[in-house]
């Protein structure tokens, strides 16, 4: 195994990050994540979401990890209600019949991003997860790579991996391909509690597409609700408008006039938020994204292959762990350069079509024809 004797470095500890030092323990490799919260306590853990067969669940079964995950999942939590602006039922999975076979390739089960960082956690050797560490820069240092963090410590890693998301301070490293402005902000927040929308969501999830915008709103495992606005906006949108969005009544104000027309509940969730929202304009991969592989350095998930939200993004995150860490410990590759150009080409190739995929939907969600379009989806494409 070429990664034998070797000291492995993820910074980021997401899922990919924590999914990648997993499946490396199981063969033996010494492997460190380098997580900048404080703690695994530092902060609420985002949005619920669910996991592919072909994917994230087929991740979690090479980790051994199964039995926790069932334990940890949601049922019924992937059921959704298409409505309307006016909180009109267009179509109701709720009756339809669920699927709760992690065989079938129709699995999709829902798990909360809090939860699912848990089970993962609680898989690592003690003392894998070093947290409070900031990545602040590396240098080369014989044939790895000399760490350094925002609180002044130092680490050496002989293989550096960028599990550190859309902001990746690992990237740079690895190439200088920018990734593109996709079209669309997204502000997301989160409530404590709100009846009226309690009842309309059951558990599941609500989508609403009206005036090319997209409202998604879905129930979390600790009673509260997240949701998402997607709008169709300049880059350089936030910066230009004269609201202060951490002045809950000017965007409140504001949301009134955006969603002038629709129900009061959908505009209620921004009333009743109870943290700051997020404002998150959204970027994309290029089509054409390649680079030569790297003998001592790579990236996975998003810091390798940013796209706007599909679903896909956790299971992409996921699955390049799988690939990699199998790649890595294989016996009939040479080197650790030959190794990661193996895992990196199936990454790119993969990437790029489901980023095109990608910014296909954000097109599609906010045409007129949106509700329709996600019917079918729901129905399997009938």
């Amino acid at each position: 195994m070429i990664i034998e004797n070797k000291q492995v470095a993820i910074i980021g500890g997401g899922p990919g990050g924590l999914t990648l030092a997993r499946m490396l323990q199981l063969k033996g490799v010494g492997v460190k994540v380098y997580e900048r919260d404080f703690d695994e306590t530092a902060r609420v853990q985002g949005a619920t979401l669910d996991l592919h067969y072909e994917s994230g669940l087929k991740a979690i079964k090479a980790a051994g990890l199964t039995e926790a995950f069932k334990a940890a999942y949601r049922p019924g939590a992937d059921k959704g209600r298409v409505v309307d602006q006016q909180g009109e039922i267009l179509y109701d999975e709720a009756g339809t019949e669920g699927n709760d076979d992690m065989d079938s390739i129709y699995a999709r089960p829902e798990i909360d991003r809090g939860p699912l960082r848990d089970i993962l956690l609680a898989s690592l050797e003690p003392d894998t997860i070093v947290w409070d560490a900031q990545f602040s820069n590396m240098a080369q240092k014989g044939e790895g790579w000399e760490l350094t963090f925002k609180n002044g410590t130092k680490a050496y890693a002989d293989l550096v991996i960028g599990a550190d998301g859309s902001n990746s301070r690992i990237r740079p490293f690895v190439t200088d391909l920018k990734n593109s402005y996709a079209g669309t902000v997204i502000i997301q927040g989160n409530v404590r509690h709100y009846p009226e929308i309690e009842e309309m969501l059951n558990g599941g999830k609500i989508y609403i597409f009206a005036d090319e915008k997209y409202f998604h709103i879905s129930a979390k495992g600790d009673g509260s609700i997240d949701f998402y606005i997607s709008l169709k906006k300049e880059e350089n949108w936030v910066q230009h408008i004269d609201i202060d969005f951490t002045d809950l009544q000017q965007v409140v104000s504001w949301a009134e006039q955006e969603f002038r027309g629709w129900s009061h509940l959908f505009i209620g969730l921004i009333a009743h938020t109870s943290s700051p929202l997020l404002l998150r304009p959204q970027y994309c991969m290029p089509f054409d994204q390649s680079w030569h592989a790297h003998p001592n350095v790579t990236l996975l998930g998003d810091a390798a292959h940013l796209m706007p939200p599909s679903g896909e993004g956790v299971n992409l995150a996921m699955l390049d762990a799988l690939e990699l860490s199998e790649c890595l410990t294989a016996d009939i590759l040479v080197n650790l350069e030959s190794s990661i150009s193996l895992y990196e080409n199936k990454m790119q190739s993969r990437a790029i079509a489901e980023a095109e995929i990608s910014l296909d939907m954000v097109r599609w969600m906010h045409d007129t024809n949106a509700s329709q379009t996600m019917i079918k989806l729901l129905n399997h494409g009938q």
